[in-house]
Protein backbone atom coordinates (compact mmCIF):
# COMPACT_ATOMS: atom_id res chain seq x y z
CA UNK A 1 0.00 0.00 0.00
CA UNK A 2 2.80 2.50 0.91
CA UNK A 3 4.34 1.82 -2.35
CA UNK A 4 1.52 2.21 -4.48
CA UNK A 5 0.57 6.02 -5.59
CA UNK A 6 -2.72 4.54 -7.89
CA UNK A 7 -5.82 1.82 -6.65
CA UNK A 8 -9.00 0.54 -7.98
CA UNK A 9 -11.44 2.30 -6.31
CA UNK A 10 -14.86 0.76 -5.63
CA UNK A 11 -18.63 2.60 -4.83
CA UNK A 12 -21.58 1.89 -4.46
CA UNK A 13 -24.15 3.41 -7.38
CA UNK A 14 -27.49 2.42 -7.43
CA UNK A 15 -26.98 -0.94 -6.16
CA UNK A 16 -24.16 -1.47 -9.02
CA UNK A 17 -20.59 -1.41 -7.93
CA UNK A 18 -18.55 1.42 -9.49
CA UNK A 19 -15.18 0.70 -10.07
CA UNK A 20 -12.55 3.90 -11.07
CA UNK A 21 -8.61 4.82 -10.98
CA UNK A 22 -7.96 7.10 -8.14
CA UNK A 23 -4.92 8.27 -7.18
CA UNK A 24 -3.77 7.50 -3.78
CA UNK A 25 -1.62 8.90 -0.43
CA UNK A 26 -1.34 6.76 2.54
CA UNK A 27 -1.27 9.12 5.87
CA UNK A 28 1.04 8.42 8.28
CA UNK A 29 -1.00 5.73 10.11
CA UNK A 30 -1.68 3.99 6.76
CA UNK A 31 -5.32 5.14 6.09
CA UNK A 32 -5.68 5.82 2.36
CA UNK A 33 -5.81 9.31 1.46
CA UNK A 34 -8.08 10.74 -2.05
CA UNK A 35 -8.82 14.05 -3.27
CA UNK A 36 -11.44 13.90 -5.75
CA UNK A 37 -13.77 16.41 -7.10
CA UNK A 38 -17.62 16.75 -6.31
CA UNK A 39 -18.20 16.38 -10.09
CA UNK A 40 -16.76 12.72 -10.26
CA UNK A 41 -19.45 9.52 -10.18
CA UNK A 42 -17.08 7.93 -7.13
CA UNK A 43 -17.44 11.34 -5.13
CA UNK A 44 -21.53 11.39 -5.78
CA UNK A 45 -21.51 7.71 -4.43
CA UNK A 46 -19.56 8.80 -1.63
CA UNK A 47 -21.49 11.12 -0.07
CA UNK A 48 -24.42 8.76 -0.54
CA UNK A 49 -22.91 5.47 0.75
CA UNK A 50 -19.50 6.34 1.90
CA UNK A 51 -18.90 2.92 2.41
CA UNK A 52 -16.08 1.71 0.04
CA UNK A 53 -13.50 -0.28 -1.19
CA UNK A 54 -9.31 0.10 -2.38
CA UNK A 55 -7.21 -2.31 -4.39
CA UNK A 56 -4.04 -2.22 -4.20
CA UNK A 57 -2.15 -4.01 -7.09
CA UNK A 58 1.43 -4.78 -6.72
CA UNK A 59 1.84 -7.47 -9.40
CA UNK A 60 2.90 -4.92 -12.02
CA UNK A 61 6.22 -6.42 -14.08
CA UNK A 62 5.04 -9.99 -13.48
CA UNK A 63 4.96 -12.94 -16.09
CA UNK A 64 1.89 -14.44 -13.95
CA UNK A 65 -0.35 -11.40 -12.19
CA UNK A 66 -1.93 -14.10 -10.44
CA UNK A 67 1.47 -14.95 -8.23
CA UNK A 68 1.85 -11.55 -7.37
CA UNK A 69 0.80 -9.43 -4.01
CA UNK A 70 -2.56 -7.55 -3.92
CA UNK A 71 -5.07 -6.36 -0.68
CA UNK A 72 -8.02 -4.70 -0.79
CA UNK A 73 -9.14 -2.25 1.86
CA UNK A 74 -12.74 -1.85 3.02
CA UNK A 75 -13.52 1.44 4.44
CA UNK A 76 -15.58 4.39 5.03
CA UNK A 77 -14.46 7.15 3.11
CA UNK A 78 -15.33 10.96 4.89
CA UNK A 79 -14.24 14.21 3.58
CA UNK A 80 -11.33 16.01 5.76
CA UNK A 81 -10.03 19.60 5.92
CA UNK A 82 -6.45 19.32 7.31
CA UNK A 83 -3.65 21.04 5.00
CA UNK A 84 -0.86 19.02 6.38
CA UNK A 85 -2.97 15.92 4.92
CA UNK A 86 -3.73 17.34 1.49
CA UNK A 87 -0.09 19.19 1.16
CA UNK A 88 1.12 15.36 2.35
CA UNK A 89 -0.88 14.35 -0.96
CA UNK A 90 -0.07 17.21 -3.12
CA UNK A 91 3.63 15.93 -2.34
CA UNK A 92 3.08 12.56 -2.98
CA UNK A 93 1.04 13.56 -6.50
CA UNK A 94 2.43 17.08 -7.93
CA UNK A 95 0.20 16.87 -10.40
CA UNK A 96 -2.54 17.24 -8.13
CA UNK A 97 -0.82 20.77 -6.97
CA UNK A 98 -3.19 22.20 -10.57
CA UNK A 99 -6.28 21.47 -8.98
CA UNK A 100 -5.76 20.76 -5.34
CA UNK A 101 -7.10 24.36 -4.21
CA UNK A 102 -10.32 24.23 -6.72
CA UNK A 103 -13.28 24.38 -4.86
CA UNK A 104 -14.88 21.48 -5.99
CA UNK A 105 -11.99 19.47 -4.80
CA UNK A 106 -12.02 17.96 -1.36
CA UNK A 107 -9.46 15.48 0.15
CA UNK A 108 -11.19 12.27 1.72
CA UNK A 109 -9.35 9.68 4.33
CA UNK A 110 -10.58 6.38 4.22
CA UNK A 111 -11.25 4.90 7.79
CA UNK A 112 -10.00 1.49 7.57
CA UNK A 113 -12.48 -1.54 8.68
CA UNK A 114 -10.27 -4.52 7.64
CA UNK A 115 -8.67 -5.59 4.49
CA UNK A 116 -7.97 -8.83 2.18
CA UNK A 117 -4.83 -9.72 1.38
CA UNK A 118 -3.71 -11.92 -1.29
CA UNK A 119 0.29 -12.23 -1.19
CA UNK A 120 0.14 -15.17 -4.16
CA UNK A 121 -1.59 -18.85 -5.03
CA UNK A 122 -2.96 -20.37 -1.26
CA UNK A 123 -1.85 -16.70 0.71
CA UNK A 124 -4.55 -15.40 1.23
CA UNK A 125 -5.51 -13.42 4.49
CA UNK A 126 -7.80 -11.24 5.96
CA UNK A 127 -6.52 -8.58 7.91
CA UNK A 128 -8.28 -6.77 10.85
CA UNK A 129 -7.06 -2.53 10.93
CA UNK A 130 -5.19 -2.77 14.27
CA UNK A 131 -3.06 -4.92 12.02
CA UNK A 132 -2.77 -2.72 8.74
CA UNK A 133 -2.36 0.54 10.47
CA UNK A 134 -0.02 1.93 12.77
CA UNK A 135 0.67 4.49 15.71
CA UNK A 136 1.53 7.58 14.39
CA UNK A 137 3.10 10.58 16.33
CA UNK A 138 1.15 13.37 15.31
CA UNK A 139 4.49 15.28 15.27
CA UNK A 140 4.82 14.06 11.72
CA UNK A 141 1.94 15.76 10.06
CA UNK A 142 3.54 19.20 11.94
CA UNK A 143 7.26 18.69 10.82
CA UNK A 144 7.06 16.80 7.44
CA UNK A 145 7.15 19.69 5.08
CA UNK A 146 10.00 21.00 7.16
CA UNK A 147 11.91 17.86 7.07
CA UNK A 148 11.67 17.25 3.22
CA UNK A 149 12.76 20.73 2.50
CA UNK A 150 15.70 20.12 4.51
CA UNK A 151 16.25 16.64 3.04
CA UNK A 152 16.03 17.40 -0.47
CA UNK A 153 17.89 20.62 -0.36
CA UNK A 154 21.27 18.02 0.63
CA UNK A 155 22.13 16.14 -2.04
CA UNK A 156 23.79 13.30 0.43
CA UNK A 157 20.31 12.54 2.07
CA UNK A 158 18.58 12.27 -1.27
CA UNK A 159 21.85 10.21 -2.96
CA UNK A 160 21.90 7.62 0.67
CA UNK A 161 18.23 6.96 -0.39
CA UNK A 162 18.50 6.43 -3.58
CA UNK A 163 21.35 4.39 -2.97
CA UNK A 164 19.57 2.10 -0.77
CA UNK A 165 17.23 1.37 -3.48
CA UNK A 166 19.65 0.92 -6.11
CA UNK A 167 18.03 4.25 -8.07
CA UNK A 168 19.57 6.11 -10.42
CA UNK A 169 19.38 9.28 -12.45
CA UNK A 170 18.96 12.70 -11.41
CA UNK A 171 15.40 14.41 -10.62
CA UNK A 172 14.44 12.15 -7.47
CA UNK A 173 13.27 13.44 -4.68
CA UNK A 174 11.52 12.51 -1.07
CA UNK A 175 8.23 12.97 -0.77
CA UNK A 176 6.61 11.61 2.12
CA UNK A 177 7.72 10.00 6.01
CA UNK A 178 6.14 7.96 7.70
CA UNK A 179 6.81 5.45 10.47
CA UNK A 180 7.36 2.93 8.44
CA UNK A 181 9.89 4.32 5.82
CA UNK A 182 9.99 7.28 3.00
CA UNK A 183 8.85 8.19 -0.65
CA UNK A 184 10.42 9.17 -3.43
CA UNK A 185 9.14 10.05 -6.85
CA UNK A 186 10.90 11.65 -10.42
CA UNK A 187 8.26 12.43 -12.66
CA UNK A 188 5.66 9.44 -13.28
CA UNK A 189 8.04 7.02 -11.17
CA UNK A 190 7.96 6.51 -7.81
CA UNK A 191 10.22 4.54 -5.10
CA UNK A 192 9.74 3.36 -1.58
CA UNK A 193 12.21 2.62 1.50
CA UNK A 194 10.92 0.71 3.95
CA UNK A 195 12.53 1.10 7.26
CA UNK A 196 11.32 2.13 10.62
CA UNK A 197 11.67 5.93 11.19
CA UNK A 198 11.32 6.68 15.47
CA UNK A 199 9.76 10.77 14.68
CA UNK A 200 10.25 13.27 11.11
CA UNK A 201 13.25 15.09 12.07
CA UNK A 202 16.13 15.13 9.35
CA UNK A 203 18.35 13.23 11.96
CA UNK A 204 16.02 10.56 12.65
CA UNK A 205 15.90 9.88 9.13
CA UNK A 206 19.53 9.48 8.63
CA UNK A 207 19.69 7.38 11.38
CA UNK A 208 16.97 5.39 9.34
CA UNK A 209 19.23 5.58 6.38
CA UNK A 210 22.11 4.20 8.06
CA UNK A 211 20.03 1.12 9.28
CA UNK A 212 19.29 0.54 5.86
CA UNK A 213 22.78 -0.14 5.66
CA UNK A 214 24.73 3.18 4.58
CA UNK A 215 27.00 5.53 6.06
CA UNK A 216 25.11 7.93 8.25
CA UNK A 217 24.85 11.34 6.63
Amino acid sequence: MRAADRAALATAQGGWPFASLVLVALDHDASPLLLISDLSEHAKNIKAEPRVSLLFDGTRGLDDPLTGPRVTVLGEAWPVEEPQLKARFVSRHPSAELYAGFADFHLHRVSVARAHLVAGFGRIHWVEARELLVTADRGFAREESATLAAINADPKMVKAAMQALGLEGEGWRVTGIDPEGLDLRRAGSTARLSVPISNPGATAVGSALARAGLPKT
